[in-house]
């Protein structure tokens, strides 16, 4: 054949080429793409709850086909370290360079506090999964309306450990040590406190200390005087791990006692063996929501989930269910679908949101377990308790 026809035959591939080429970017060009921003403690202190986090997000976005409604999610993942002014720069740079619509995070309340002050100010949606602190939603009784949660808040979670503390432990006095600059600490102890002296209890010792203290014994010697029946520890795992193990080599017998902070493989489950904290979900639940998200899960990534990850899968579905129902990438009609949302049917509980953005839905209380022969701990479901 002639040199002809090849180059015909060719120029007319290249043409197909072209076309197929241009069919491509055009449907690209008409895929609607809504960025969503993830912020957690991948680094530092509680970089565990970060992890969780991260891989309940991912999984809820694949199991959803990184889909809601029409639109394709895009996530963007960034680290605060659980430190407030690296927090409050990720969300400014996920809003004013990224585009982001929406943000799931962060997991403490000192972190998401200050993030909710800049998705509020720029208008975007925020929903955390754990912060539960009132002023991730609430300013001086001044509404954030962009921010929501999905777990439930310490003024609950304090009144649920003061009243099981008295009505199923019988305990008639406690001890309450906490760290003085963390939002989240200080309201569960003030709530736990409020909540047990209301119940007939007695604080014996109240107690502070700043986040980077590592000798509690001066506090532990008044707290082993008083021999309180709990001792309540409102912080996150490693902390409550640090101070439970001074408090027992200091002879202290009191039942600890703490929030949702515990909630880590990391806790040291040897000391902590008794205690008991208060959760917002727990694995042994046999609800079919719970049961199917456990078995998920493991089958990802080879480990039992815990609340921290339960949270964020929820608060991940919730985001996606208001994108699909608004059907937009208009933050203002995200924020009135999720204001909307009734009984969501997430792991955590039906989901309906009050008039802060507060999930109503009941709390657990999980006992810290420990075999000392195997080594091996865990935690008991206890108890359940409503609003």
């Amino acid at each position: 054949m002639s040199k002809r026809f090849w180059l015909v035959i060719g120029l007319a591939a290249l043409v197909v080429m072209l076309a197929v080429a241009g069919c491509g970017q055009q449907q690209a060009a008409n895929q609607k793409v809504i960025k969503i921003g993830l912020i957690a403690p991948l680094t530092g202190d509680v970089k565990t709850f970060g992890e969780s986090t991260k891989n309940a997000v991912e999984l809820a976005l694949e199991q959803a086909g990184y889909k809601a409604g029409d639109y394709t999610i895009q996530l963007i993942e960034q680290d605060d370290a659980n430190d407030p002014t690296q927090a409050t720069n990720v969300a400014t740079k996920l809003i004013t360079q990224d585009g982001v619509k929406a943000i799931i995070g962060s997991v403490t309340s000192k972190t998401t506090i200050p993030i909710s002050e800049v998705a509020q100010a720029n208008k975007v949606v925020e929903i955390t999964s754990t912060a539960t602190n009132p002023k991730v939603t609430v300013d001086n009784g001044q509404r954030k309306d962009y921010v929501f949660r999905a777990c439930f808040i310490d003024p609950f979670q304090g009144k649920v450990a003061a009243k099981f503390a008295l009505d199923q432990l019988h305990a008639k006095t406690a001890s309450v040590i906490y760290d003085k600059g963390n939002d989240y600490t200080v309201g569960l102890a003030q709530y736990f406190m409020d909540t047990f002296k209301a119940g007939g209890g007695q604080i014996l010792t109240e107690d502070t200390y700043t986040v980077n203290d590592t000798d509690f014994s001066a506090i532990l010697a008044k707290v082993a005087k008083a021999k309180p029946d709990i001792l309540y520890l409102p912080d996150y795992y490693q902390k409550v791990s640090l101070i439970g193990q001074q408090a027992r080599d200091a002879g202290i017998k009191a039942i600890f006692m703490g929030g949702d902070g515990w909630d880590s493989s990391d806790l040291n489950y040897a000391v902590m063996a008794g205690g008991y904290f208060t959760n917002h979900y727990s694995p042994e639940d046999t609800r079919p929501e719970v049961q199917k998200w456990v078995q998920d899960y493991k089958a990802k990534y080879g480990s039992t989930p815990d609340a921290l990850a339960t949270l964020a899968y929820d608060a991940t579905n919730l985001l996606l269910n208001a994108i699909k129902t608004a059907n937009s990438d208009d933050p203002t009609a995200i924020r009135d679908a999720l204001a909307a949302t009734k009984d969501f049917p997430a792991v955590s509980g039906k989901i309906t949101f009050d008039q802060d953005g507060n999930p109503i839905k009941p709390a657990v209380i999980l006992k810290v377990t420990y075999d000392p022969q195997t080594k091996q701990g865990g935690t008991q479901f206890v108890a359940s308790v409503a609003p």
